[in-house]
C-alpha cells in the first residue's frame, strides 16, 4: 500500500520523530521559520550574465560555466550564486582541489549561508575530509538553533528542507513547513519541486514523484536533472515513458553523468557489456574521479570473474572519499539485480561499517537476507528500516506483508519447504508436495547439482502481496513465478482469473532455476536461465512450456535476437508478446544446444560459468565461439520456423487489417493457400453462422500442421464450431489436439470430461481432472468429477484425496461428501475414520437415510450380521422419505 509522506502507525505519530538542536525540538524551529518568512520569500536574485552563465553549465558546458564564474569571483561580485555555480561546474569536472579552494574562500564571505555550506560538505568529503565535513554539517545545525534572522530566501528554505531530510526527520513536515510553501509562493521556482520530487523518490513513492515532476515541466521544460528525475520516476512502471525522459535530459545536455550513469545501470540490466564499457568512458571524460562510474565498471569486473579488476576499480571508486558508504552499496546493489544475493549482501555490509545510518543498504541488505532465505534476519533489518524511516513505501509494504506471510502454513517434502495460503494448502498442498519432490530427485540429478541448503517455495494468492515479496511495490503483473536461487515466489491460481496459467509448469520452470542458478552460484546468463527452464517443461510435459505459434513463426524469421545479446530481449521488449518470444527463442537455443552438442556440453557451460567464466569464454570452451553460434542457431530458427505449415503462404501484403468482412474475404479469395486468408474466412464465416464454411476454412490449416495451443488459436477456435455443429467425435478429436498443445486449455478439459462422463470413460475423465487440477485446482467441478471417476475405477485412495480438496471449497452438500468419505475409508480398512466422517454426514443431515442405513449395517455387523436387522434398525432410525439425498435432494442435485 502506498502511503505518500504518511505516517502508518500511531505509536510513530506520537513519537513525533523530533530533530533536537541542544534544547530546541526541530518541529518549533521549523514553524517560526516558515511562519515567519512566508511572506518575505523574495525573487530571483540573478542577472542575466549569471543565466547565461547557468545554461552553459546545464548544457554540459561545465568548463566554460567555470571560467564565467571564476571571473565573476575573482572580480568580486558580492553574489555566493557565483561561487555556488563555480563550484558545481568543478566538481562537474572531477576537479575537487579547486572546487575545495574555491569553498574555503567562499564560506569565509559568506559564513552564514546554507546552501553553500549543504554544498561544502560534498566538497569536503570528495577532497576526502571526512571528519571536516562532518564538523561543517554540524555547523549547518548549529546555525539553525542560534539564529533564524537570516533564512529568508527560498534558495535557502529548500536547502534547510534537504537538510532536514537527509537527517531523517519527518518527510511530511519537510515537504509541508518548506517545499510546499515555497511552491506556493513562488511556483515558478523550480528547485522546489525537484527538491520535492527527490523527496518522493527517496521514499519509494513514485507516483508522487511524478506528478510532481510533471507540474515541474509546466514551470521549466529545459533543465536536463528534472528531465532525468522523470527517468527514474517512471523506470518502475512505464519503460517507455521513463526512455523517451532521459533521452529528453541528454539532448539538453549530452554530458548530464547522473543520466549516462543511468543508462549505464540499464545496460549492466541488459548484459549489454560493451554498450556500458562505451558510456562509462564518456562519464570517466567528464570526470575522471567520478566514483559511481569507477564502481559501475567494479561489477563489470565482477560479472566477468575478474576479481582483482573488480578490486582496484572499487579502490579507485574511494580514492577521493574512502568512507563513502554509496561505493559499496552501489556495487552490492547491483550484483543483487544479477542474482549474487551473497556477493551483493557482503557489499550491504562493507557500506553499513562506513555508515551504519544508511538507510538504502540497510534496506537491501534485509531484501538480499529474505532471498537468501535468511528470514530472521531479513525481517529484522526490514522492520529496522521502517522504525528508523516510516516513510519509505517499500520497506513498509514489505514489513506489512510478513503479518500475512506468518500467517501461511508450511509444508515440507525433504529439504524443499513451502509455505501458502492455509485453505490452498488443504485444497492442493500435497500436489505441491509430489510435484516439487519429484522435480527435487529428477532435475538436480540430471544436472548433477546438490543444494547445500533447503530450497523455499512461497505461493500467494493475492497477486499484490506476491509483487511486494518480489519486487517490492504493487506490480509486476506479468509475472507468474519468480527464482532468487533457492527462494521461489509465485502466484496461485486464486490471483489469476478464470483462465489461470498451470501452477505445475510454473513450478517446474522456477524449480529448474533453483538448480541452474545453483550449479553457476547466480553467474549465468538470463536467456540461458530461462531457456534452460522452458526446455525442462517441454521435456516433463509436452503441453507445457512456450511452443511455436504463427506470431513465433513469423518473429523467427524477421525479428530474431542473435544468441550474444538474446538477454537484453528480456528487459524493455516493446510488447508483452515480444517477452514471451524471448522465452521460446532462448529454450530453442538450449534444443539446439542439445541437439549438436549433447546434454553434457550444456553441463559444462554450466560449470564453467560457475567456476567464474564469462557466458562467451564458457561456450567456446563447451560447444564452439558466440560468433559461430549465432550464425548457426539463426539458420536452425529459420529452418523450424519454415516447417510450420510449409504448405502454406504466410504473406500479409495488402492484408485489410481495420477492412470490412466483405474485403477480408475479397482478399482472402485471390489467396486460398494462405494462412491469413484462411485465418479470415474462417472468422467472418463464423461470425455469419456458415460454420461448416468456417471450419473447412480451419481444417485447410489443421492439415498443414500450423498448430498450437495458443488461447483463441485455430484448433480452440476449431473445437467449438464442430460443437456448435454438434459433430461430437470431430470435436473431440480437436480438443484432444488442443490440451495436448496446451498447458492451461481448461475450457477444453471441463468439455472433455463432460464427453467422457457421457461415454464412461472413466480412467480418461481421471486423466483430464488431474490436467484440470493442475491448472486450477480452487475449481470445484475438478476435485468432484475425480472423485466419481476414481468411485467408478475403485480407487478408495484417490477418492478420500479429492474429497478432502473439496471439502476445504466449502461444498453445499457437506453430507453428502463427509458420507462418501466415510464410505471410501471403509474400503481403505479405516474403519474409526471411516464412522467419524459418516457420522458427521448425519450431524449437517440427521434423516440422511443411506447414511442412517449404512450406519445401521456397520453397527449389526460389528455386532451380529444380520441384513435384516440392520435394514429394520435404519428404517427405525429414519422413517422418513429423504431418499438418497442428504437434505431430501439427490447428490447431483445438492451441488
Amino acid at each position: 500500500m502506498r502511503i505518500p509522506f504518511a505516517k502508518p502507525s500511531a505509536s510513530v505519530a506520537r513519537d513525533a520523530r523530533l530533530c533536537r538542536f541542544g534544547e530546541s525540538s526541530f518541529i518549533p524551529i521549523v514553524v517560526l521559520l516558515a511562519s515567519f518568512f512566508a511572506g518575505f520569500l523574495p525573487g530571483p536574485l540573478a542577472a542575466a550574465d549569471y543565466e547565461a552563465a547557468e545554461l552553459l553549465y546545464r548544457s554540459g558546458q561545465y568548463d566554460e560555466a567555470a571560467d564565467v564564474a571564476a571571473a565573476e569571483v575573482e572580480r568580486g561580485i558580492w553574489n555566493e550564486r557565483w561561487s555556488d555555480l563555480l563550484i558545481r561546474s568543478l566538481l562537474a569536472r572531477g576537479r575537487y582541489d579547486e572546487a575545495l579552494e574555491t569553498y574555503q574562500a567562499a564560506i569565509r564571505r559568506y559564513s552564514g549561508s546554507i546552501p553553500l555550506r549543504m554544498l561544502g560538505v560534498e566538497v569536503l568529503r570528495m577532497n576526502d575530509r571526512d571528519a571536516e565535513a562532518r564538523l561543517e554539517w554540524a555547523e549547518v545545525g548549529e546555525q539553525l538553533r542560534r539564529s533564524t534572522s537570516r533564512y529568508a530566501s527560498r534558495e535557502k528554505l529548500v536547502a534547510m528542507g534537504r537538510y532536514f531530510a537527509r537527517r531523517g526527520e519527518d518527510a511530511r513536515k519537510v515537504l509541508q513547513l518548506f517545499y510546499d510553501r515555497v511552491r506556493e509562493s513562488q511556483p515558478d521556482y523550480l528547485e522546489a519541486y525537484l527538491a520535492t520530487a527527490e523527496l518522493a523518490l527517496d521514499k519509494g513513492d513514485f507516483r508522487v514523484a511524478a506528478e510532481t515532476l510533471q507540474r515541474a515541466e509546466e514551470v521549466d521544460g529545459a533543465n536536463p536533472r528534472l528531465f532525468y528525475l522523470q527517468a527514474r520516476a517512471w523506470a518502475a512502471s512505464d519503460t517507455g515513458r521513463a526512455n523517451e525522459a532521459l533521452e529528453r535530459a541528454l539532448t539538453l545536455n549530452p554530458r548530464h553523468v547522473d543520466s549516462l550513469l543511468f543508462q549505464i545501470d540499464h545496460a549492466i540490466d541488459r548484459e549489454a557489456y560493451e554498450r556500458a564499457d562505451a558510456l562509462l568512458t564518456k562519464v570517466l571524460q567528464i570526470n575522471p574521479h567520478e566514483p559511481r562510474a569507477w564502481a559501475y565498471l567494479a561489477v563489470l569486473a565482477h560479472l566477468r570473474g575478474d576479481f582483482e579488476i573488480e578490486a582496484l576499480m572499487r579502490a579507485a571508486a574511494l580514492s577521493t572519499w574512502e568512507q563513502n558508504p554509496e561505493v559499496d552499496h552501489l556495487i552490492g546493489r547491483k550484483l543483487s539485480d544479477k542474482y549474487r544475493f551473497a556477493e551483493g549482501a557482503e557489499y550491504q555490509r562493507q557500506a553499513l561499517i562506513r555508515d551504519p545510518n544508511h538507510a538504502s543498504a540497510s534496506f537491501q541488505l534485509a531484501q538480499d537476507m529474505l532471498r537468501l532465505g535468511n528470514d530472521e534476519i531479513g525481517w529484522e533489518l526490514a522492520e529496522g528500516v521502517v522504525e528508523e524511516d516510516p516513510y519509505n513505501v517499500v520497506a513498509h509494504n514489505l514489513v506489512t506483508l510478513r503479518d500475512r506471510v506468518d500467517g501461511f502454513r508450511t509444508l515440507s517434502v525433504g529439504d524443499v519447504i513451502v509455505r501458502m495460503d492455509p485453505r490452498e494448502a488443504e485444497v492442493y498442498g500435497d500436489a505441491v508436495l509430489e510435484l516439487l519432490g519429484e522435480g527435487r530427485e529428477l532435475l538436480f540429478d540430471k544436472y548433477d547439482v546438490q543444494p547445500d541448503k533447503p530450497i523455499l517455495v512461497e505461493i500467494f494468492p493475492d497477486q499484490k502481496d506476491f509483487a511486494i515479496r518480489t519486487f517490492g511495490l504493487p506490480g509486476g503483473a506479468g509475472f507468474l513465478g519468480v527464482c532468487f536461487g533457492r527462494l521461489i515466489t509465485a502466484n496461485s491460481p486464486a490471483s489469476q482469473g478464470e483462465r489461470p496459467s498451470n501452477w505445475e509448469s510454473v513450478l517446474w520452470h522456477e524449480l529448474c532455476h533453483v538448480v541452474t542458478l545453483g550449479k553457476t552460484k547466480n553467474r549465468m546468463p538470463r536467456w540461458l536461465s530461462e531457456g534452460i527452464s522452458v526446455y525442462e517443461e517441454r521435456q516433463r510435459d509436452g503441453a507445457w512450456g512456450e511452443r511455436m505459434t504463427p506470431r513465433y513463426r513469423q518473429m523467427l524469421l524477421d525479428e530474431l535476437t542473435p544468441v550474444s545479446r538474446l538477454s537484453g530481449a528480456f528487459l524493455n521488449p516493446p510488447s508483452p508478446v515480444h517477452l514471451q518470444f524471448a522465452y521460446y527463442q532462448s529454450s530453442l537455443v538450449v534444443e539446439f544446444l542439445i541437439d549438436q552438442h549433447g546434454l553434457d556440453s550444456l553441463r559444462g557451460v554450466l560449470q564453467d560459468l560457475g567456476d567464474g567464466l564469462a557466458i562467451n569464454d564458457a561456450l567456446a570452451r563447451n560447444v564452439g565461439p558466440i560468433a559461430k553460434l549465432d550464425d548457426q542457431f539463426e539458420a536452425y530458427a529459420k529452418r523450424r520456423a519454415e516447417a510450420f505449415g510449409e504448405t502454406l503462404r504466410w504473406s500479409r501484403e495488402q492484408y485489410p487489417e481495420q477492412g470490412t468482412p466483405e474485403q477480408l474475404l475479397a482478399w482472402s479469395r485471390e489467396r486460398p493457400d494462405n494462412f491469413w486468408a484462411l485465418r479470415a474466412i474462417a472468422r467472418v464465416k463464423a461470425r455469419e453462422g456458415e460454420h461448416r464454411r468456417a471450419a473447412e476454412a480451419l481444417e485447410t490449416i489443421r492439415e498443414s500442421g500450423a498448430l498450437s495451443g495458443e488461447r483463441g488459436g485455430v484448433l480452440e477456435e476449431l473445437a467449438g464450431l464442430y460443437q456448435t455443429l454438434e459433430e461430437t467425435e470431430r470435436e473431440r478429436e480437436v480438443l484432444r489436439e488442443w490440451v495436448g498443445r496446451s498447458s492451461d486449455a481448461l475450457p477444453g478439459l471441463i468439455r472433455l470430461i463432460e464427453l467422457g462422463r457421457e461415454e464412461e470413460d472413466w480412467e480418461q475423465v481421471r486423466a483430464d481432472c488431474e490436467r484440470v487440477l493442475a491448472i486450477q485446482p480452487l475449481l470445484p467441478i475438478g476435485h468432484q468429477r475425480l472423485a466419481e471417476a476414481a468411485e467408478r475405477l475403485h480407487d478408495p485412495k484417490r477418492v478420500v484425496t479429492s474429497l478432502k480438496s473439496l471439502a476445504a471449497l466449502d461444498p453445499i452438500d457437506r453430507a453428502g461428501l463427509n458420507y462418501r468419505m466415510a464410505k471410501a475409508l471403509r474400503d481403505l480398512e479405516q474403519p474409526d475414520r471411516a464412522k467419524r466422517h459418516l457420522l458427521m454426514a448425519l450431524e449437517d443431515a440427521p434423516r440422511y437415510r443411506d447414511a442412517l442405513r449404512t450406519l445401521a449395517s456397520w453397527e449389526a455387523v460389528e455386532s451380529e450380521p444380520d441384513e435384516e436387522k440392520a435394514d429394520q434398525k435404519a428404517d427405525d432410525l429414519g422413517n422418513d422419505e429423504a431418499g438418497n439425498g442428504s437434505d431430501g435432494r439427490s447428490e447431483e442435485q445438492s451441488r
